[in-house]
């Protein structure tokens, strides 16, 4: 393709708003220097808990139709991120939400009655079928980076552990010369990352929370005691891109989830108390490729770094 940008990025999440919450600043960053940014999204989100009272009627136990409005607000947040390729997989409605639930040791499970009950959860789907989905938009796309979740999906969540499963397997198989050619020719990613939260980062900026005496915002977590899954220690830290520049992008593809997100709640608490490198500056680790240059802290300040 004679306008295909030089550098590309492929994300695969799993519902509206994890792409914001994760790598929105980057996705912005990258599409206003003119790379390529393309987003796979695997399910609309139809278990998400409903913050605005008067939309309640969109649950999954009422309407059910959830789905079809995040599929309007993330629509939405695309275009605050300038984001213009985005993808279901399979298509919209292929796949659902999962559901959650916690476990008693405080990370996120499967919704049992959910999975039993919709044969379509993503947590259900077959992992060459969901990969085969993909396999086609990894060969046209042609990107050189990937960035997915870790393999505990951050915090647990059967969709993001699948989404990882789903988008690792299908890397592999695009890159195979003999598989399925009937999905386009083999294109081998040359580097995966999976998105990660900065320990030392979270611990400064809980503990100016709490001195600013913010004591709701992230419920339960210490600034000096034990962190969820989903934080990161620093040493296993690859890159962390500053987009610090975009993060006000980030901030309006949030607002475009009321559903999902309050403004007063605590992805806005941290940013208003900590400034714009709380959200703008996005964490990452190396899962596949090798490093390139290394900033002054030791970590690549750009994802095609070397490429």
């Amino acid at each position: 393709m004679p306008d295909r940008p030089e550098h590309r990025l492929l994300l695969v999440h799993a519902h509206p708003d994890d792409e914001t919450i994760g790598q929105g600043a980057t996705m912005a960053k990258y599409v206003a220097e003119g790379r390529g940014v393309t987003l796979v999204t695997c399910t609309a989100g139809e278990m998400g808990e409903i913050l605005v009272p008067e939309l309640a009627h969109l649950a999954a136990d009422q309407e059910d139709t959830l789905g079809e409005h995040r599929r309007g607000e993330i629509a939405n947040a695309m275009a605050e991120l300038g984001v213009t390729d985005h993808r279901w997989l399979g298509g919209f409605g292929t796949y659902r939400d999962s559901g959650m639930a916690w476990h008693p040791d405080g990370h996120a499970i499967g919704d049992p009655e959910v999975i039993a009950k919709h044969p379509n959860a993503f947590w259900n789907a077959d992992l060459t079928e969901a990969a085969d989905r993909l396999v086609p938009v990894i060969r046209e796309v042609q990107p050189q980076v990937l960035v997915t979740y870790d393999q505990f999906g951050g915090y647990g969540h059967p969709d993001h552990i699948q989404a990882h499963r789903v988008a690792m397997y299908a890397a592999q198989l695009a890159a195979v010369p003999s598989y399925r050619l009937d999905l386009g020719e083999p294109w081998e990613i040359a580097k995966i990352y999976w998105g990660a939260m900065s320990e030392s980062r979270m611990r400064q900026g809980l503990r100016m929370l709490r001195e600013a005496g913010d004591t709701t915002s992230f419920e339960g977590m210490d600034p000096d005691g034990p962190l969820p899954p989903f934080v990161t220690a620093d040493e296993n830290l690859a890159a962390g891109v500053d987009a610090t520049d975009y993060v006000d992008r980030k901030m309006a593809a949030l607002r475009a989830y009321p559903t999902q997100v309050t403004t007063d709640g605590p992805f806005f608490a941290l940013s208003n108390n900590v400034g714009a490198t709380a959200w703008g500056l996005e964490f990452y680790r190396i899962a596949k490729g090798e490093l390139g240059p290394l900033g002054e802290d030791g970590l690549e300040t750009d994802l095609f770094a070397g490429l």
